[in-house]
């Protein structure tokens, strides 16, 4: 058990030095949430007006789904980074090894729950900066950013497994694109349950995306409710274990193709 975590942290340190060199990769992914953070804080704002948002700011309540989807938008390109070690070779090259197969697929799922955690401190911080308070407390953003890292656990090794069986980033891009936006609009995001239609309200109930927002949100209200973070959680964190289960599987199947 401990030489796979050993293994596993040495495969995640080579995701982290290849991100490292890469600082205009790391400003982008910082950008893209400030502008979601802000211009939407700022367009919207007068939108709590409509009531069901537990909150009289917009901010408060936006902070949170701008944190979860950002994991999701990051985690959804994992398999991106899978299969260009494919196409270099790289990952053949550890197969004659006698590395742990599993922390050969898995450092690049831990390397993007790093990401994810510090991603998230720092929209955190910014929505402070911009006025958003969190009755919750520390402990109340500790289980938002749990949740995202359970969400980009889910989809990261989604994103693995798919990498492994198309092996075409084209196929990798095109089902990002299709997801990431009904993913997103399909959770309450960016407006409270209480003003969704019906149908979007009940697709939204079986949304992992939603999930993490339910739980981190009321992680992070003055009143959490316990129930939500710890079934919405519970339910996140079975979904990751079978997402890695099938990232795993899906790499023996490579294996066994080569």
């Amino acid at each position: 058990m401990s030489n796979t975590l050993t293994q596993t942290w040495y495969m995640t340190q080579r995701q982290l030095m290849a991100i490292a060199r890469q600082p205009a990769y790391l400003l982008i992914t910082l950008i893209q949430p400030v502008v979601w953070l802000f211009l939407f804080g700022n367009l919207f704002k007068k939108v709590v007006e409509l009531g069901g948002f537990g909150t009289t700011s917009y901010l408060d309540y936006l902070v949170p789904g701008i944190v979860v989807m950002s994991a999701l938008g990051s985690s959804m390109w994992t398999g991106m980074g899978t299969l260009e070690e494919i196409e270099r070779g790289t990952l053949n090259r550890f197969l004659v090894t006698p590395a742990n197969r599993g922390a050969l697929m898995n450092g690049n799922v831990v390397q993007n729950g790093i990401s994810i955690v510090v991603q998230s401190v720092i929209i955190v911080l910014l929505g402070m900066l911009g006025g958003a308070e969190y009755p919750g407390g520390f402990g109340g953003i500790v289980i938002l950013v749990a949740a995202s890292v359970l969400l980009g656990t889910v989809f990261g090794a989604l994103s693995n497994a798919l990498g492994m069986v198309v092996r075409q980033r084209e196929s990798i891009i095109g089902v990002n694109t299709f997801l990431l936006l009904p993913l997103t609009f399909l959770s309450t995001a960016f407006m409270a349950p209480a003003q969704m239609p019906g149908w979007m309200r009940h697709i939204a109930d079986f949304n992992p995306l939603n999930w993490a927002m339910v739980a981190g949100r009321s992680a992070m209200s003055a009143d959490p409710d316990w129930g939500d973070v710890l079934t919405r959680g519970g339910a996140l964190l079975v979904l990751a274990v079978a997402a890695v289960w099938l990232s795993t599987r899906s790499f023996k199947a490579y294996q066994k193709s080569v």
